[in-house]
């Protein structure tokens, strides 16, 4: 009888078993004709169900099979099944304090191996004659797997608080894979060193770095470029391209770096209307997608290029972009089984338009609030003037926008709805000395004047009410000019 690979091998005898005595319990012989029918049975090889080498069974053994099936009327095969040992997992032959030593030394030290803990456990034993005698390494072996007590990976040499937190929750919490239910839903962004280096026009050898965008449900690479560091000002190019490629997607994922986590990327994410999550401390399978692209291009670029003489960042940017359009995006993936383009155009999607680089430009930036000098109307900015417009001469602080690395464009921005009132340019001294001073403007919040109406509404009021009381006002009129007429100056 054959039997499947997926076949345990404790079902594997089963079936063996039954199919020795299954003749016998399908047309059972006369009476007195059991006996041979046996040694018949006994006398024939078999296939061994595990090594298909040709074995034979005693004539006791063959007939204790026949009596336990015989017994069993619903699942006879089920009883054919070879026993359970009785120290499966060692929970039989190690005691209970044995066992309390083995979980509360893997409990400090998970990354030990199953050989360090049996060797540290026999030193325990000389200190303490209740763990004596020790089991053998088979046995604290066997423990270990049935316990699911695995080797664990230290994630740090250093011992640090975050690095124990990270531990802990490895060890109580579980992992489990996952898709974003539409196209566009979350994005991943990450950066990776590579292991070649490319030459710089000053004769530079320089260990380049990749940054790459991936969709998560389709795996598609938004986008992916070289640059000789990772900072913020590379990761807002990197977006900015992905995004007017590819469109605006709801929400992305990546780690705490600096350059990842720096303030023009998350106050840009957020005007674009994207929410922006990092992972765990020391947890990079919750970027799992876009480290296993890093693979893809170790394994298959990286490698078609290590024997190009003087690489180039050029070059290599070039040779990355048509990898990534006309391999990576059109191969069938070995888990969607469909090409990450194919996925992509599929959906169902939740992608928006993306803005102009110029809006693009503008979102990537940080807020910070200035005081202006009264004395010259300025402020600044990394130790830089700026000059503000004389229409905002009147407010004492104000919210400017700006890149920390391009801050040839600095804007004034309204605080309340956060839109552009103004561009600031920088302090230029030279100029000012000529001695041309432009007229004040008009200030930005004042109302246009009215004209002039005379008596003020409250003095109006109060005059009312002094005529509404019919009484004369309190107070007697002289006449001057009369007591003067005849009087010479």
């Amino acid at each position: 009888m054959k039997t499947s690979d997926t076949v345990s091998n404790h079902e594997r005898w089963a079936i063996l078993r039954f199919s020795v005595v299954g003749q016998l319990l399908a047309a059972p012989p006369p009476k007195g004709e059991l006996r041979g029918e046996i040694e018949k049975l006994a006398a024939r090889e078999w296939q061994h169900p595990i090594t298909s080498l040709p074995v034979r069974f005693g004539v006791s053994t063959v007939e204790r099979w026949l009596h336990r099936a015989r017994k069993e009327r619903r699942d006879p095969v089920r009883v054919l099944r070879r026993k359970v040992r009785t120290d499966l997992g060692a929970q039989g032959s190690l005691g209970v304090a044995i066992r309390q030593a083995l979980r509360a030394q893997y409990a400090q030290h998970g990354s030990w191996s199953t050989v360090l803990h049996h060797d540290n456990l026999r030193v325990l034993a000389e200190q303490h004659p209740e763990l004596a005698p020790v089991p053998s390494y088979s046995t604290i072996r066997r423990f270990f797997k049935a316990q699911g007590l695995r080797k664990r990976r230290r994630l740090s040499s250093r011992r640090t608080a975050g690095v124990e937190r990270a531990e802990a929750r490895l060890a109580q919490r579980e992992i489990r894979s996952y898709e974003a239910e539409y196209v566009g839903g979350l994005i991943h962004w990450d950066g990776h060193h590579g292991s070649l280096k490319v030459i710089t026009p000053r004769a530079e050898l320089l260990q380049p770095t990749m940054l790459g965008v991936i969709d998560d449900r389709s795996r598609l690479i938004c986008h992916g470029q070289w640059y000789l560091t990772e900072n913020a000002e590379n990761v807002a190019h990197t977006l900015s391209q992905a995004f007017m490629r590819r469109g605006l997607p709801r929400a992305g994922l990546s780690d705490k770096g600096k350059a990842m986590t720096a303030g023009e990327i998350t106050e840009g994410l957020a005007r674009l209307s994207m929410t922006h999550d990092t992972t765990l401390g020391y947890a990079p399978h919750q970027n799992g997608k876009i480290e296993h692209f890093w693979c893809q291009i170790e394994g298959r670029l990286m490698a078609m290029l290590e024997n190009v003489p003087d690489l180039t960042l050029e070059f290599l940017n070039e040779a990355t972009q048509a990898w990534i359009e006309f391999e990576y995006n059109r191969k069938i993936h070995s888990e969607t089984g469909q090409t990450p383009l194919a996925r992509w155009m599929a959906g169902p999607e939740v992608m928006r338009p993306s803005p102009d680089s110029a809006a693009l430009r503008l979102a990537f930036t940080r807020t910070e609030r200035r005081t202006q000098r009264r004395s010259d109307g300025t402020v600044v900015i990394d130790t830089r003037r700026f000059e503000v417009p004389s229409a905002f001469r009147h407010l004492d602080r104000l919210l400017v926008r700006y890149a920390s690395w391009d801050l040839s464009r600095v804007h004034l921005v309204d605080e309340h709805t956060g839109d552009v009132c103004a561009r600031l340019y920088p302090l230029d001294k030279t100029e000012n000395a000529k001695g041309v001073r432009r007229p004040l403007e008009p200030l930005a919040n004042r109302a246009s004047r009215a004209p002039p109406t005379g008596i003020a509404p409250l003095l109006a009021k109060l005059m009312a009410q002094q005529a509404a009381t019919g009484l004369p006002p309190a107070y007697l009129p002289k006449d001057e000019l009369s007591n003067n007429e005849g009087e010479t100056p």
